[in-house]
């Protein structure tokens, strides 16, 4: 099973082309790691507990406020969910104190993300799947690009066109709310450069700046490629023989170290010329 690895950065249009992926004539199944990290920390969960724990002392509207219609408990007594702008505030940023609060975050959410991705992903190879999407806005920084046969990255090249949409879509948001935002994640222009540097075939960028049918338009050119390289049939060899779907993935897991490895030496080289 082609495990499609599809990223992104906020506004760029990922949700956009997940919808495009899941719907016919593709119907790929996603998995949608913000979903998931929606899930895992509901009241009554783990993650739940140790977000309150650590953030609820410093901040005192970490949660949805008590109402006549919001018990001081919680609709289920498990307690009363939590109020994700006032959150996103202690979290989003580019201060010190912003990535440390974001660094505390993300390892209560991303382990318990990754056990529900392994499960989910274990689910649809079973059905014998011909890819899956992996929908991570994290792709690279959480590893996932690691299992990945290939990734996608839906970017944009003006960084005006992001801050317009995300303050469109989050009316809330003030100017400088969602420049903290869009600051808090990885420049999307490194990520698509770094797509590009995972070679043909094994990336692929999609550009978001036109309109939602020029986006389809992409799109659609950029499976049919990818069904070439990695057609139905070979799936299902995988899944008939086991060993062969093992030491495919032990492949491209290592190919995508490697990868990885040579990302990482230009970098170097690249901060040492200035």
């Amino acid at each position: 099973m082609l495990f499609l690895g599809l990223t992104g950065s906020i506004a760029t249009g990922k949700s956009t082309v997940s919808s495009v992926l899941a719907s016919p004539p593709y119907s790929l199944p996603i998995i949608d790691a913000d979903i998931l990290a929606r899930k895992v920390v509901e009241p009554g969960t783990a993650g739940y507990d140790a977000i309150v724990k650590y953030f609820g002392p410093t901040t005192p509207d970490l949660l949805v406020p008590a109402s006549e219609s919001m018990p001081e408990d919680g609709p289920d007594g498990k307690g009363r969910p939590l109020n994700r702008p006032a959150l996103g505030r202690r979290v989003f940023g580019d201060s010190e104190e912003r990535k440390k609060d974001r660094d505390v975050l993300n390892g209560i959410v991303h382990p318990a993300v990754r056990k529900e991705v392994y499960k989910t992903l274990f689910w649809h190879y079973m059905r014998g799947r011909w890819a899956v999407v992996l929908d991570v806005p994290l792709l690279f920084e959480s590893g996932w690009d690691k299992l990945s046969g290939v990734v996608m990255v839906v970017a944009v090249r003006d960084p005006e066109v992001q801050m317009q949409r995300l303050m469109e879509r989050d009316p809330h948001l003030s100017r400088e709310d969602a420049q903290n935002r869009v600051l808090s994640q990885t420049d999307v222009r490194l990520k698509a450069e770094r797509c590009e540097a995972r070679g043909k075939g094994k990336g692929v960028v999609v550009w978001n700046d036109g309109t939602k049918e020029q986006l389809k338009t992409q799109v659609d050119a950029a499976i049919r490629e990818i069904r070439r390289s990695s057609p139905p049939w070979w799936n299902w060899l995988c899944l008939l023989f086991p060993p062969v779907g093992v030491a495919a993935g032990a492949w491209t897991y290592w190919q995508n170290v490697n990868i990885n490895k040579r990302w990482q030496e230009s970098e170097l080289s690249e901060k040492a010329k200035l």
